[in-house]
């Protein structure tokens, strides 16, 4: 009989949550089979089968279980039953997304109707009826209860429906993390504006021969990235944190990416981004979003980065005050591109215009130099060609 313990997701992580069972007690699982998702306070993991056989579990959907702890056990004596097909092994299937075994027909299996023990003492005490739930096969579940429970209601209310869930162990920790900030930075905002006409006129003119040679588009994000960097590298305490009672700066610039993806906001990390080009960064980008949205992203992935950028402007943002990602000590964010009428040279024209803001912490970063990084990025945004790119384009983008 082989114990499956939990394995440490990265330093400093010392329990885990399990997210969800991709398998049922008793089912059949093959070697390097998916069968569970786990939560860190960074990351949501996959937990592969170490070895093919019948497989028991040791602990429940939402429990918190520590490094190490043995969670299932797999009789890898027992006889493969008939009709159990081999799975693929999850790192070579073509679908990132996990597969669940193919063992027991989905209907009228053992676990129809059988509650969990969380569920079956809260339909003692309240006295809800479940038949089937919604979990696995029809198992009933705490969330089945709790949302039966809601249902009933007074009749001459009618039907007042709601729905818990435990939230996820990343999302408590982004909630703590985000009231840490709050209640332990000295946060300020100071915001802007960039005419993105000369990068909308680049992007128009390069951006099929940049993707024919690169693979990869020419987006925005390659000349919020660049020109961030330049930036944080003229003023260094932009690119600095606070560790306990000394200021740590940065001669190299690792800038986190907010992407989001199936289970919330990640923010993996472009390391050495001061000497990234356009391409550089923009293939970077894209490898590190195709891993948050397939969910393979690592714990390193997301460590480590010295400043932040976030673009709200995909989900239609005007404006937003962004929150500094700790320890970090300033974050940029972008927003969704209006045309706009503004005054060039004494006339009125209609421009694509962002606005952005710059978050940071005022015990870290004076007025002078967050007033002066975002107006470094402004600049070097509004006046691309000469500034990120020496004056030659097609050299700077690898043509």
């Amino acid at each position: 009989m082989l114990e499956m313990k939990v394995p440490s997701p990265g330093e400093s992580i010392t329990e885990v949550e399990i997210a969800s069972w991709l398998v049922s007690d008793g089912d059949w699982v093959e070697k390097d089979q998916t069968i569970a998702e786990v939560d860190s306070d960074k990351a949501t993991l996959e937990l592969p089968a170490e070895e093919s056989g019948i497989i028991t579990l040791k602990a429940e959907e939402g429990d918190t279980v520590e490094v190490g702890q043995v969670v299932c056990l797999i009789d890898t004596s027992a006889a493969r039953p008939e009709g159990a097909g081999a799975a693929a092994p999850a790192a070579s299937a073509p679908n990132p997304e996990p597969v669940a075994a193919p063992a027991a027909p989905a209907s009228n299996t053992y676990a129809t109707g059988t509650a969990s023990p969380a569920a079956a003492k809260m339909m003692a005490e309240t006295g809800a009826k479940v038949a089937t739930g919604k979990g696995r096969d029809g198992r009933i579940t705490k969330a089945d209860v709790i949302e039966a429970v809601a249902s009933m209601g007074s009749a001459g209310n009618g039907e007042r429906g709601q729905t818990r869930k435990k939230m996820s162990s990343l999302r408590r920790k982004l909630a703590s993390r985000l009231v840490t900030v709050k209640n332990e930075t000295a946060m300020l905002t100071t915001f802007n504006e960039v005419d993105m006409k000369p990068i909308f006129d680049l992007r128009n003119q390069h951006k099929e021969a940049f993707l024919e040679k690169h693979g990869v588009k020419l987006g925005f994000m390659s000349f919020f990235t660049l020109a961030a960097t330049r930036a944080l590298q003229m003023y260094p305490a932009t690119n600095s944190m606070i560790d306990g009672n000394e200021l740590v700066s940065f001669d190299y610039v690792d800038v986190s990416i907010a992407v989001s993806g199936p289970k919330g906001l990640m923010v993996p990390v472009l390391r050495n981004a001061e000497t990234m080009d356009f391409a550089g960064v923009e293939r970077e980008i894209g490898r590190l979003a195709s891993r948050v949205r397939d969910g393979k992203i690592t714990v390193d992935e997301m460590t480590g980065g010295t400043f932040t950028i976030t673009n709200g402007g995909v989900f239609g943002s005007m404006l937003s005050t962004p929150i500094i990602n700790p320890p970090q000590s300033a974050i940029l964010g972008m927003h969704n591109i209006i045309q706009r009428p503004v005054a060039v040279d004494g006339e009125v024209v209609i421009r694509p215009m962002m606005y952005v803001a710059l978050s940071y912490d005022h015990r870290v970063i004076d007025g002078r130099e967050s007033v002066g990084t975002l107006v470094a990025i402004k600049e070097a945004l509004e006046n691309p060609e000469e500034i990120l790119m020496n004056g030659d384009a097609k050299k700077a983008l690898g043509l």
